[in-house]
């Protein structure tokens, strides 16, 4: 299968983003503005309206070819925040025709009459050769404050979708303090016949792209911070090589370790890569920049400790050994080289994913009703399951807002890609196409 839509990469190219306004909105309101505690105990839920798209050109035109898509992609989009009510158009008072998309032409107090506490407004300018330049606008229904304003331009049907996505970022910053869950991809292990190859999509299902054509199984991929390359490790009928994807050039090359088996894979925050590989002991290594040879040993023990995963500032590891005689979550400081064990609950706990800012550690345990992902806070030991199956749910990874969490699960059949977020709201499928889809990991997007 080939997919021949344009590439995540190129696209980035054809926009230009214009900030609409001098100061940001959290520094023009003070602390006062709204704002949502995506990580806090509880989450806000906060209602928002849509406004129907407005032309600035003409009063009363028809808006460029472009609106409809994006309206459908911002609509996808803010969906998936489970502390944002999307209010349909018939609980707004009056409806949701504006007389214009700045403060000046908005009647608030229908919106606030209808409960609603965040509106979005969209205008249009026509562009040459079909394209528009769009203004988004998001304001506080009740105080009118200005919360989000970005206008993007060369805006035409296929790349509605990326502007919607930049939006949200843009949005989910200001509501939330992150909005790099709308800047990522996820790169993942999809079967095909008797082989397994390395896919990324974007987190709302869209951009599927195959990147690998090895045959064999290539798993766990993980990402380079700066987005660029994917490492994944190959097992072919012969060997076990590391494999690298260039998301810049499209291309795959593979380099032969010093060692036997490659247990799990990751990137360093200095960029450089990380292995568990068996050299009689299964132990966590660093690479040299060009692949070839060790720099360093990290994890050095009689036992199996694989699945190495790094927090953004590469001071903490966390880590699965069966050093104490099943498989067990730890973490590891590399500034001091200690090393604690997390979990004392279960027999068996693995894949670990701690969140960029190291507060956190996503893992799989095995319960009595199957494989559960449960979420810890690093400081206080407690614990939080996420997921409640059926079936098994395995292999979590944290985006890099540390919110959202991407998870394999056969709940349906075989096994597929499913996002949730540290409070275990609803989990919600990704479209990962045939086959099954497992071993998910995040990374940016260049450029987003």
């Amino acid at each position: 299968m080939t997919d021949r839509r344009m590439p995540l990469v190129s696209m980035l190219g054809l926009l230009a983003l214009l900030a609409l306004f001098m100061a940001p909105a959290q520094a023009a309101w003070a602390g006062s503005a709204l704002t949502v505690d995506i990580y806090g105990p509880g989450q806000r839920a906060v209602n928002l309206a849509f406004a129907k798209a407005e032309n600035l050109d003409v009063a009363a035109s028809p808006v460029p070819a472009g609106d409809a898509p994006l309206r459908e992609a911002l609509t996808q989009n803010l969906a998936m925040l489970p502390f944002l009510n999307l209010m349909p158009d018939g609980r707004i008072l009056g409806g949701t025709d504006l007389e214009g998309v700045t403060r000046a032409g908005i009647d608030f107090k229908r919106f606030q009459v209808s409960k609603a506490d965040l509106l979005l407004t969209t205008g249009w300018r026509a562009e040459a050769g079909g394209a528009g330049r769009v203004e988004l606008r998001v304001y506080e229904a009740f105080s009118t404050r200005l919360v989000t304003g970005k206008a993007y331009k060369g805006v035409t049907a296929d790349t509605a979708p990326l502007v919607a996505d930049m939006f949200c970022a843009a949005l989910m910053t200001d509501l939330a303090g992150n909005g790099d869950f709308f800047r990522s991809a996820l790169a993942f292990t999809r079967k095909t016949g008797q082989s397994r190859d390395i896919w990324v999509v974007r987190p709302q299902g869209r951009d599927l792209k195959q990147v690998t054509y090895l045959g064999g199984s290539s798993i766990s991929p993980s990402w380079s911070p700066d987005g660029r390359y994917v490492v994944f490790g190959h097992h072919g009928s012969h060997q076990h090589t590391l494999g690298v994807w260039d998301a810049k050039t499209n291309r795959v090359f593979r380099v032969k370790l010093p060692g036997q088996t490659i247990g799990g894979t990751a990137f360093a925050p200095d960029n450089r890569v990380v292995v568990a590989m068996s050299r009689g002991n299964m132990d966590i290594y660093k690479l040299t920049p060009d692949l070839t040879a060790l720099q360093e040993t990290l994890v050095d023990s009689w036992a199996i400790d694989v699945s190495p995963s790094f927090s953004r500032d590469g001071r903490l590891m966390a880590f699965v050994s069966d050093r104490q005689g099943t498989p067990q979550i730890y973490l590891k400081d590399l500034d001091t080289g200690k090393e604690r064990r997390l979990t004392f609950e279960g027999k068996y706990n693995t894949s670990p994913s701690i969140s960029p800012d190291g507060r956190r550690v996503v893992f799989s345990r095995r319960t009595s009703q199957g494989h559960r992902i449960m979420v810890m806070d690093v400081d206080t030991g407690r614990e939080r399951q996420i997921t409640f199956g059926p079936g098994n749910d395995e292999e979590p990874a944290f985006a890099p807002d540390g919110y959202f969490v991407a998870f394999a699960s056969n709940r349906r059949g075989g096994y597929r890609l499913y996002l949730t977020t540290i409070h275990g709201d609803e989990a919600r499928r990704v479209e990962t196409g045939q086959g099954e889809a497992t071993h998910p990991a995040f990374g940016l997007v260049p450029g987003l």
